[in-house]
Formats: structure tokens, sequence, C-alpha cells
């Protein structure tokens, strides 16, 4: 959501909000790699977990022949790298308004991929910038801007 949201502001000559000052980190993940992780557990065969533990469970398990996965780069970046990659792409400098940490906002995000990488052998690996460039280029051309 944060490329939309920010292209959109950017381009309409807004500020955009930068919360705990730009000291944030994020997972962020081109949508191919989302597409291609979900693609492959669909191919999987399912099973029930008979060592599931009612008392003490595993999360990503169930009694049930389900299974739930964090699909991310686990490669966060700063906040402000993303935005100025953003405005190398778009060709437009940001009008950043920085602003202190929002209530119940984390400083750092980043999946753990070791789950989904055991159950399919995928990890997502576009890079920031190839991510940023697709994005940029499909939403230019689709608000033709």
């Amino acid at each position: 959501m944060a490329p939309i949201i920010f292209a959109k502001v950017i381009l309409n000559g807004q500020p955009i909000n930068v919360f705990n000052y730009g000291s944030m980190k994020r997972d962020f993940t081109y949508i191919d790699d989302i597409i291609e992780g979900v693609y492959r557990c669909c191919y999987k065969p399912v099973y029930v977990d008979k060592e599931f533990n009612y008392l003490k469970p595993n999360q990503s398990t169930s009694f049930a022949p389900y299974r739930i996965f964090n699909i991310g780069k686990s490669d966060p970046i700063e906040l402000l790298r993303f935005i100025e990659i953003l405005e190398n792409e778009l060709g437009v400098k940001a009008i950043k308004n920085f602003m202190p940490m929002q209530p119940g906002d984390v400083e750092s995000t980043s999946a753990k991929m070791n789950l989904l990488e055991n159950w399919v052998n995928f990890k997502p690996s576009t890079s920031i910038e190839i991510g940023v460039h697709k994005f940029a280029k499909c939403y230019l051309n689709y608000y033709k801007n």
C-alpha cells in the first residue's frame, strides 16, 4: 500500500508523512514474488499436522490441513531509502513531513521465510530497485502521468 499512497501524494505535490522522523525500516516485497509464493503453495499437497498440540499450538499449523506463511523479502530497508528510489523512478522529489512515531507502530518489519522456503523451496528475490522501477512504470502508465 505504501508505494501507491506515496506515489499518488508525491505526484500531486502534496507532503508525505514520514513517521519516526524517517527512522523506520520496512520489508518491501514485490507483488510477483508474493504471487509466486502463493502459487507454489497451491500445488503443494496438504496434510494434517498429527503432532498438533492444542495446549501449545504452532501458529503456522493446526489440526486442519492448512498452513500460514509470512511471505516477504526478508531484507528490510530504511523508509527514506525507499522514498529516494521512488522519487528517482517518478522523476519528482517528495515533500517530506517528518513526524514522531505513531502509537502502535514498530520501527522495523521483516518476514521470516524459513517455513515457506522449507515448504515450497521459494524465497522472494526481486530487489527493491527493480520492484519500485516496475511499480512506477505500471503506476505512471495506468494513471497516464
